[in-house]
């Protein structure tokens, strides 16, 4: 009896920890991240709150600070300048794919395109997505690589995977 009541206790939390997740927008979860400070700079500098916070779905790749920081230095300084708005929203709806992807879905498609898997983002462009020591790789325009770190932090409107690169579109 104790068991069962630990168990739903238990139950108990994670639902409660799970709907409170799935009322917040993607950008709620990434300004709850400590590690994507500068993600959430970029994305207010580019005006996209608003396109992040609706319905979606979206699937983002989220570079973290560290990926941001892999950068050639004062390139973050540089894109979060008005004047390179665009630019900026560019880069960053590049790691935007439309849809609710989880991991599970990732690995499945990649699999089922015999292992090298084009999408396209948000912003036009495409990533190739493949398979590495059982991590999902992102390739981007220009040959540069991420993997995915950690993945499916649900929000109301779409997924979260994390990056440890920050991919470049042509």
């Amino acid at each position: 009896m104790k068991i069962k009541s630990i168990a739903l206790t238990l139950f108990a939390a994670l639902s409660i920890a799970f709907s409170a997740n799935a009322q917040k927008t993607i950008v709620d979860v990434a300004v709850g991240s400590s590690d994507h400070t500068t993600l959430v700079a970029a994305v207010k500098a580019a005006d996209l709150v608003a396109t992040l916070q609706s319905a979606g779905p979206f699937t983002v790749f989220a570079p973290t600070n560290a990926a941001f920081a892999k950068l050639p230095a004062g390139t973050v300084e540089t894109l979060l300048k008005p004047e390179n708005k665009a630019t900026l929203a560019k880069i960053l709806t590049y790691h935007v794919v439309a849809g609710n992807l989880n991991a599970a879905a990732v690995v499945k498609a990649i699999n089922d395109a015999k292992g090298s898997l084009k999408v396209k983002t948000v912003s036009g462009g495409i990533l190739t997505a493949s398979l590495k020591g059982g991590k999902v790789i992102l390739t981007d325009e220009n040959g540069g690589v991420s993997t995915v770190v950690a993945t499916d932090l649900g929000a109301s409107n779409g997924v979260i995977h994390v990056i440890d690169s920050v991919v470049l579109p042509k």
